[in-house]
């Protein structure tokens, strides 16, 4: 539908993200199989739907948003962090597999200050391991936005299944 309304996409970000902090032995099969759909098979099922015409015109750039605890891991966060690690991996198979005409990276970002991440929903334990990073605060959506423009500008134009970091120092 996108692209019969609006033509041909030349930039894609993948930024569909869920997070849910629950013991992993209390994790239901439901629990997972929501946090996988929403964090990783969509950004599958969207490179898939986009990927060809991209590849038809030999152009494009797709920015997949991960998160550093798909590096770092973290207790109750099984789940997310899973997914986001998959999209880690998503992107660099996808990004070995349709360079160079494609460009395909990732962003992992630390906490970010958006409604998703609130410390009112937190725990006191998770709240103290997010503002334990070097930088002692959650991100602004705009320090995430520079890096999208950065991977979406020609400026990055040699990186190919990288993941950028914008954590505070986390990772």
């Amino acid at each position: 539908q996108v692209q019969k309304a609006c033509g041909a996409l030349d930039i894609l970000v993948n930024n569909a993200g869920i997070i849910q902090e629950k013991p992993f032995l209390e994790t239901t099969d439901a629990d997972w199989d929501r946090m996988l759909a929403t964090d990783l098979t969509s950004v599958f099922l969207t490179a898939r739907a986009f990927l060809p015409a991209m590849v038809a015109r030999q152009q494009g750039v797709i920015i997949n948003i991960a998160s550093d605890l798909g590096i770092l891991g973290r207790a109750a966060l099984a789940p997310y962090c899973a997914a986001k690690a998959g999209v880690i991996g998503l992107t660099r198979s996808l990004a070995r597999e349709f360079a160079p005409a494609i460009r395909i990276n990732a962003i992992a970002p630390g906490p970010v200050n958006t409604a998703m991440v609130s410390l009112a929903s937190m725990s006191a334990e998770s709240i103290q391991k997010e503002l334990d990073i070097p930088q002692h605060r959650f991100a602004e959506p705009s320090e995430v936005a520079a890096t999208a423009l950065f991977l979406a500008s020609d400026l990055s134009r040699f990186y190919c299944g990288q993941v950028l970091g914008p954590n505070g120092g986390s990772v």
